[in-house]
Formats: structure tokens, C-alpha cells, sequence
């Protein structure tokens, strides 16, 4: 007869004696970044002989399938049914990495090997998402040896290889199975917590719009000291259209990107008190950048942002004594499920021209991931934040959304499941770039909390069944 303090107890013990270090370790080794060619055998490697073989272990039915649009990564689902008549949870995560930049990492650092330093485990992946969905597992082993191999609830699971290539084929994949994926709710971990000493819970995840913005001019540069005063510089006109964006400050002056009736009051209760950042990402949080009159927390989770991700003009490294032909911007919007992306190059459009900038045209508009969100007062949303509660004895933030991109909309428009994101990481992981790692101590904290929510499925007093 197991006891819930008997199954937080096992996880701790395997976390504290180095078992999940090993563990991740193996995962990191693996180099399966997925946006670099020459590392496709790379993928299948780590779903078919990292992940596969624990599974089964642990008696989950396992598949590894052919991502459905060719060139992209491979899709893992398994199962483990008890009862159909008990709550069915979904996880989800991703086993591909980004590029390693191994030449970037410092000295002593290597993306494809796990080392630990001052309470932190680097490595490419070890944050984002190798170590968020090895701690769930691993929880989940915890309580399986805790209850003599049964569980007490279903569950199913989706690991994918193409999340950093923005998720392409799931969607089309999650379609073709909604009766075998069918679930009560989706809980898994990605992303990070507001605050690395805090527990989060998000019920969503914001979306990316992204666009080009072009000033094309002429078919090739002009001397600089013939035509320079005379001629239009496009980078000029294109900074200029910029400015007509956002102004000085970072606030969006193109009003119908916006939530037309501001931050919702459901969201803004729920943010009420929200931290934001800590660690190395407070230095990140400039005060009075973005939109007036709003907390950092609704900034992040219940607004809309733009970004220029990239702007280019002539030849930076090696410049000639031109004006140049054209100039170039490619632009993003982080934006809530309160605005709807498919206006947003029609208003923009708009805008330019309104503002005397019909030379910049709008291209290549697209939703690379669209948002989502569960009602943050959502039963199984409570249910979740009640139980890591119990098992960490301290407050849960939940949140309306996280701040990056996830595909939960995949998962609510074709199964209609609610989302609840645990997060493990925090926003100073440095996920996509060198000396990526994951904090040991929030670590710890992740595989207790699902220690704990494994348990507390298998115990009823769940929210009702669809």
C-alpha cells in the first residue's frame, strides 16, 4: 500500500542520488538538433533508443511515426491504458533541439555533453525540452514503483521531432488521430516560470505573427556623393516607417493590432501580484518600455508585442559608397488569443498608407504558431494548481498564457482537450543560444510537483469527464 509522500519521496531520492543527472545526460549526448542538415538519423535516435525503450519499461504501448510533411522530424506516440473509465492525461514534448553553436559555448562547455556547475546542468536541450519532459517521466516512474505498477489513470503521450521548425506536420498528425489521442486534459512542460523561485502554471501560450517589411527602390546601388541628397535612401524611408509602428518607447501606434477592449479582466486578475523575470532576466526588463499604464506581468502575458527581428540594408560587413537599392525588416507580433492574427496585415496595410508609406510593402505574412489559452479558472487548471501546491508547500502562479510559442492550439482545435503547462526552466536558460542549461533547483521542484499529480490522478476527485 503506497502513500503519496511515499511517491514524492522516490522521486526525490532518484533526483538527489544523481539518477536523473545520468539520465539527462544521456538525452543531451544525443546532438538532435533539427535545424541543421546531416542530423535526420540524429532524430530518430533519440525516440527510438533514449525514449522507446523507458517507455516500455513502464508499459506504455509505443509507435514511432513518419512526420506527415516530408523533411521534417519523426513523432512518437504511446500509451498506457488502465481503465477507460478513469481521467485519460495527455503529455506532450519535444525532443528535437536547436542549432548547438558549438563554437559559442565558453570554455569548459559543450552543447552535446551534460555539465553541472554551481546549480546548473548545461547542455543543449537540458532546458528546452530533453529535460522538462524526462523530469515528467520520471515522476511518473516514481509513482508506477510506488503503487506496484499501476498507475490509478490513462496516459497518453506525443513527442515530437520539429517543434523548433515550428511544430510543422503535428497539426496534420493530431488530426488523423483524434480518437487515439483523445484525452480529458493536456499537462506537460515547456517554456519557462515567471520567476525561477516560483511555480507556474499557464494556461496557453501567446502566438507569432511574422511579415517582411521591403522598401525596393532600384535595381542596384547609386555613388553615394552623386546621387546621395538627390535620390531616396530606402533605409531611411523603411526606419521611418518603422518609427510610425512604435514609438520611441516600444508602444504599438497601430491600435488595431491590439485587445480592443484593453487586458481582459479574468487575465488581469489572475496576474494580480504576478513577478516577472528574476535572475539573470530582471537586468532584461527596461521600465517604461512597451504599453503605458500596464504591469510587467500583463506586458509579457496579456498584451501583444512587436518586434524587428532582423533589418538589413546594403552590405554591413563590407560597406561601399552607395545608397543602397532596397532595405529589408522582418518583423514579429507576439500576440494574446484576444486578437485575431488575420487582420493584422490588412491593418497594417492600412496604417503605412494612412501614414504617407505606401512605397513599404507588406510580405510574406504568416502565423508561424498561432495562440492559445485555457480560462485560467478552468477546473482541471485549479485541480492542478491545488495539487503542486500540496506537494511543494508554496504559492503556484498561474498564468493566462507564457510568454513564447508552444503548439497547444494544435491540441485544443483537434482534440479539444484543456491546457495546463507546467513549466521547469526559467526565462534566463539562454534556450536558443550558447551555455543553454536547466536550474537544479527548480528541477527538483518539477519532478515532486508531478510526483505529486501522478499521484492525484490515480486518487479520483478529479474534475468531471467530457
Amino acid at each position: 500500500m503506497g502513500t503519496r509522500e511515499g511517491a514524492l519521496a522516490r522521486a526525490a531520492a532518484f533526483f538527489d542520488g544523481g539518477g536523473f543527472r545520468d539520465l539527462l545526460a544521456g538525452l543531451v549526448a544525443i546532438p538532435s538538433t533539427a535545424q541543421e542538415p546531416g542530423f535526420e538519423k540524429e532524430l530518430d535516435r533519440y525516440l527510438a533508443e533514449a525514449i522507446r525503450p523507458w517507455l516500455a519499461r513502464m508499459g506504455f504501448e509505443v509507435s514511432i511515426h513518419p512526420n506527415p510533411l516530408p523533411g521534417f522530424g519523426p513523432i512518437l506516440t504511446a500509451a498506457r491504458i488502465e481503465d477507460p473509465a478513469r481521467p485519460t492525461v495527455l503529455l506532450y514534448g519535444h525532443g528535437d533541439t536547436v542549432r548547438g553553436l558549438d563554437e559559442q559555448w565558453r570554455e569548459g562547455l559543450s552543447p552535446w555533453r551534460l555539465t553541472e556547475e554551481e546549480g546548473r546542468w548545461y547542455g543543449r536541450g537540458s532546458a528546452d525540452n530533453k529535460g522538462q519532459h524526462a523530469l515528467n517521466l520520471a515522476a511518473l516512474e516514481a509513482v508506477l514503483a510506488e503503487r506496484g505498477g499501476r498507475l490509478g489513470c490513462n496516459v497518453k503521450l506525443v513527442l515530437e521531432m520539429a517543434e523548433e521548425r515550428g511544430s510543422r506536420g503535428l497539426r496534420e498528425f493530431v488530426a488523423a488521430r483524434r480518437e487515439a489521442l483523445a484525452a480529458d486534459v493536456l499537462i506537460a512542460s515547456d517554456g519557462p516560470r515567471v520567476d525561477p523561485a516560483v511555480p507556474t502554471i499557464a494556461t496557453g501560450t501567446r502566438g507569432t505573427w511574422h511579415c517582411d517589411l521591403v522598401v525596393a527602390l532600384r535595381e542596384g546601388g547609386v555613388h553615394s556623393g552623386h546621387w546621395g541628397g538627390l535620390t531616396t535612401d530606402p533605409a531611411i524611408r523603411l526606419a521611418h516607417a518603422l518609427a510610425s509602428i512604435v514609438d520611441a518607447r516600444g508602444r504599438i501606434l497601430v491600435r488595431d493590432w491590439l485587445p480592443r477592449n484593453g487586458v481582459p479582466a479574468a487575465v488581469r486578475a489572475v496576474l494580480e501580484g504576478c513577478p516577472v523575470g528574476g535572475g539573470e532576466g530582471a537586468a532584461t526588463i527596461d521600465e517604461g518600455w512597451g504599453e503605458p499604464g500596464l504591469t510587467p506581468a500583463e506586458k509579457i502575458y496579456g498584451w501583444n508585442s512587436f518586434i524587428v527581428l532582423a533589418m538589413l540594408s546594403g552590405r554591413p560587413e563590407n560597406p561601399v559608397n552607395a545608397v543602397a537599392p532596397d532595405a529589408r525588416a522582418h518583423c514579429q507580433i507576439r500576440y494574446t488569443v484576444d486578437t485575431d492574427p488575420e487582420g493584422f496585415a490588412p491593418a497594417l496595410r492600412r496604417h503605412l498608407d494612412a501614414q504617407g508609406f505606401g512605397d513599404v510593402r507588406v510580405e510574406n505574412p504568416f502565423v508561424r504558431m498561432p495562440a492559445s489559452r485555457t480560462a485560467p479558472d478552468h477546473p482541471w487548471v485549479r485541480w492542478a494548481q491545488e495539487s503542486m501546491q500540496r506537494s511543494l508547500a508554496k504559492r503556484v502562479q498561474i498564468i493566462p498564457n507564457s510568454s513564447g510559442g508552444l503548439p497547444g492550439d494544435v491540441f485544443v482545435d483537434h482534440l479539444g482537450v484543456p491546457l495546463v503547462w507546467v513549466p521547469h526552466s526559467y526565462n534566463g536558460c539562454k534556450q536558443h543560444g550558447p551555455d543553454e542549461h536547466l536550474l537544479v533547483g527548480p528541477a527538483r521542484e518539477g519532478i515532486l510537483a508531478f510526483a505529486g499529480l501522478w499521484w492525484d490522478l490515480g486518487e479520483g476527485g478529479t474534475p468531471p469527464r467530457r
